[in-house]
Order: C-alpha cells, then structure tokens, then sequence
C-alpha cells in the first residue's frame, strides 16, 4: 500500500517564520521609530521651554557681546623705514579718548589709524608705551560717544573662570571668541622678548594675528586682561607675530593676556606722562629650590638689603615666600613681576615660611634706588638698543654699536662723545642712563641725543635716537635669545 505525505502543516510553519523574519524587524523598527519621535518632541519641549539653560546661556553670552563691542577698536599702522605696517587691536580706556593696546602693536610709530565699533575712524596719537609691559596708551581728540570698558577691578580670577577674547584674528574686526582661565602666573616670550612684566594669564580662548591689545573678559562683561601672546609648536608667539609680517602663528588653545592689575597701573602712569615707577622691596632672589634641606614650592631669599622695605618688614635671607597677596608663588620671574607691577607706597602681602613656622609680613615698598636704575638702563641699552658707553676722562664715550641695531640706525659710532641727551648736559654714564629713561626711550619714544662729529670733536650733531619696530628682540619661535637679565625686585 502507498504512502501519501503530507506538506501542507510544514508549509505553513515555513510561512510562518518567514513571515516573522520580515515583519518582526519591520515592527521593531516602527516601535524604535515611535519612541524616537516620542523623546526628540521631549527634547524639543524642554529645548523650547522658558526653563533652557543653554539659552540663558546663548543670552548671557550675546549680553556679553553687545555691552563690551562698543568699548573695542582695530587699529592699523602704517609702516616706516624701520618698520613694517601692522594691525591689531585696543579698547576704550576712558572718556577722555585714552585708547589701550600692545607696545608691539604700534611699535615705534607715533600715529595710528583708530576705528571705532560705529564705523568711525580717527587718528590717533600715541601717548606712550612702556616695553617692560607691553602696554601702549593711544589717544584720539573725538571723544563724542566713547563708551570706556569696564573693568574688574579688585575682582579675582580663578582657574576655570570662563573667558571671552576680542579682537580682529586676521583682520575679521570685532571678533569674540570663548574659552576659559587655563592657568594664572605664567611666563611667556613676546615681540619684544621676555617681558619684565609677565604674570600672564593663560586661556584656551583662540588667539590670533590681529587680537593682540584687545580685552579679555569675564561674563560680567568685565576687562580681566589684554591679549598678548599665543603658544604655538615652535614656541611663544605674540599675538602673534605675524603683525609684523613674521610667521603667522595660529591659535593651539594656548594663549596669554597682561592682567588687569598690571595694566591699570601701567596705563595710569604713562597718562601722567612721568617716569614709570616700580615697586621695589630690597632682596636677592637665590636661585635654589631647597633651603636647610626642605622642599618647599615657593620663591628663597638669598639676601636681604641692609635698610630696605623687606628688612624693616621683618623679612631675613633664607625666608621663604609661599604666597604674595594670597597667590601661591613658586616662580622667580612671576614673584619678580608682580612686585615690579606694583608702583611705590603699595603694599605687598607675603606669606613667609622661616624654618618650621609661617607667617604674614607685609612690605611697603619704594622706588628703584637710582643706582639699581641706572645698572638696568645700562643692560637695556645694550641688549635691547645695541650701544654700549663708557667714562674716558670724565666724558661719555660710545664704546660699541652693534651692527643694524637701532643704535646704528640712529647713527651712533665707536668714539663719539655723548654730549646730550633730551635737551640736558650728559654729565657721566649715570645721567646718560637716567636722561634716556626719562625721555621715554624703553616706553617707545624717541629721544634727540647731542654727539660729538668724529673727525671734529668739538663739533657736535644730533640723533634721534628711539628702537625701531624691526629691531625687537628675537622670539623663541626663531631660535633666539634675550639675554637682559631681570632686575631683583
């Protein structure tokens, strides 16, 4: 007998799993689908609602925008015969006209074109520039409308705070860019080599060529700082550089603004038109890490001057300095800064470790005593200016003038005799020194100096002496060096 077999339930069964292979997915998908669109009108709800916080952010940040732009300027400078043309940035400092940038920004110019953030553009003047800084003080007699910046201060900035840049990166005027405090109390090299102000604070802000002068902020809208300087693979760059036609160094998320302390001191001074004063508090910094065989973070005395503001306060040689005005110091250059920063009668706070004990001193501090002055215009003028003096019979001799520097720009040559300098008698080195300074050579200006004709000496001719924009100091970026020591502060 013949067996029939029967297909039809095995067929159905394969129906069947084939039918769930295709709608199984089919339905998962839909039901993914439904509980996507289910959380994007979630999302689009609270995104939408009064309650967002990014935009209460989007808000505060625009609020930014709009209260400190009408404070920022773009400058141009025209070139001259020792100078390249260059472009950067500034902010309104007061109503009186008073503008604030770089020194290397306008470098040895003494006119700028200023334009303001309504369109107008005016020529501006420079009052001076104080190279220790890197600070510049320009003015323009259109006064009407100005809107000065705010500044924080007295306010402290921490690590973390955010920031906001201003400039014109690459000739984009008025730009704004974010970041925040990265690091406070660095050192970095700038156009005019290492500044002896320094203390910068580091941001992750995008710096570029054209933000160098223009202000930092915090989100009150408050100047913190002025953008000086970016970090890039081949080293520190000012803001960087290529303003003066160098490599046009670009923003790594590093870089580097003058603090607000040191520029208001800094500003007020040069607006007064005197001499730049800065504090001084008699000691020699050793230059060990280690002291009675402990290690400690912070800055030693090797000396302390017989006399002066730091032993009246109480400070002794091997006294170690923990904090100053309740910031921690483990720099040199930093510690030396923020005293330099500082003007005489200030006071500096000092946490001060003495063996096992801390304690706080605080130190009145003074002006330069003259003869410190004149040994750190004597380095100056040969480190940065190329010209070297010396006493021969009771006269001012030029000893040597480095080649293509702004000395031998200026005209300078081995055996001339200084016979003036600023309209006064040269009577030694010493005054050479202090007539030079209180001209404004080392803030930008140019100082007329009398000479000797050397194949007549007592003929005489005149000089215009100041340095030259293409004459700054090397910058690490090119494998240079500045050897100008930092005075002891």
């Amino acid at each position: 007998m013949r067996r029939f077999l029967s297909f039809g339930p095995a067929f159905v069964v394969l129906l069947a799993i084939v039918a769930a292979l295709l709608l199984v997915p089919t339905a998962i998908r839909r039901a993914q689908t439904a509980r996507t669109i289910g959380l994007v009108e979630v999302a689009s709800k609270r995104l939408e609602s009064e309650d967002n916080i990014l935009i209460s952010v989007n808000a505060a940040v625009r609020a930014v925008s709009q209260m400190v732009e009408p404070s920022v300027v773009h400058i141009d400078v025209e070139g001259s015969l020792v100078s390249a043309s260059s472009s950067g940035s500034g902010w309104i400092f007061d109503t009186n006209g008073h503008i604030v940038t770089n020194a290397h920004v306008v470098g040895d110019n003494r006119r700028v074109q200023v334009e303001l953030s309504d369109g107008r553009v005016r020529e501006g003047v420079i009052v001076g520039t104080d190279l220790d800084s890197d600070i510049a003080v320009i003015k323009i007699d259109d006064t009407e409308s100005l809107i000065p910046s705010r500044l924080a201060t007295g306010e402290r900035v921490e690590r973390g705070d955010r920031v906001f840049a201003f400039g014109s990166p690459f000739g984009f005027k008025f730009s704004m860019s974010e970041g925040i405090v990265s690091g406070l109390g660095r050192t970095a090299r700038t156009a005019l080599g290492s500044t002896r102000i320094s203390n910068f604070i580091q941001t992750d802000a995008a710096v570029n060529p054209g933000n160098s002068g223009g202000p930092l902020v915090n989100v009150r809208g408050h100047v913190i700082g002025m953008n000086v300087a970016i970090a890039t693979a081949g080293g520190f760059q000012i803001g960087p550089d290529g303003e003066r036609g160098g490599g046009q160094g670009q923003s790594a998320g590093i870089s580097f603004a003058i603090p607000l302390g040191t520029i208001e001191s800094r500003v007020n001074q040069i607006i007064a038109g005197g001499p730049i004063q800065s504090g001084y508090m008699g000691v020699i910094l050793s230059d060990r890490s280690s002291a009675s065989g402990m290690k400690v973070r912070g800055v030693i005395l090797g000396d302390v001057f017989e006399d002066g503001p730091a032993e009246k306060a109480g400070l002794m040689p091997d006294d170690i300095i923990l904090m100053i005005d309740g910031s921690p110091i483990d720099d040199s250059q930093i510690f030396i800064s923020m005293i330099s920063a500082k003007r005489p009668g200030d006071t500096a706070r000092l946490r001060v470790q003495r063996g096992q004990k801390t304690q706080e001193l605080v130190v009145t501090l003074i002006d330069r005593p003259r003869l410190s002055l004149a040994l750190q215009y004597e380095r100056r003028l040969e480190n940065l200016f190329g010209l070297r003096v010396l006493a021969v019979n009771g006269r001012v001799m030029v000893d040597e003038v480095r080649a293509d520097s702004p000395a031998f720009i200026a005209g300078f040559a081995p055996g001339q005799f200084i016979l003036g300098a600023a309209g006064n008698r040269v009577a030694n080195a010493d005054s050479f020194y202090r007539l030079l300074a209180d001209g404004g050579l080392f803030r930008g200006r140019s100082v007329r100096v009398m000479v000797s004709v050397l194949e007549d000496d007592q003929a005489s001719r005149a000089l215009d002496f100041q340095r030259g924009a293409s004459q700054s100091a090397p910058n690490a970026k090119d494998g240079g060096s500045v050897t100008e020591e930092a005075p002891q502060p």
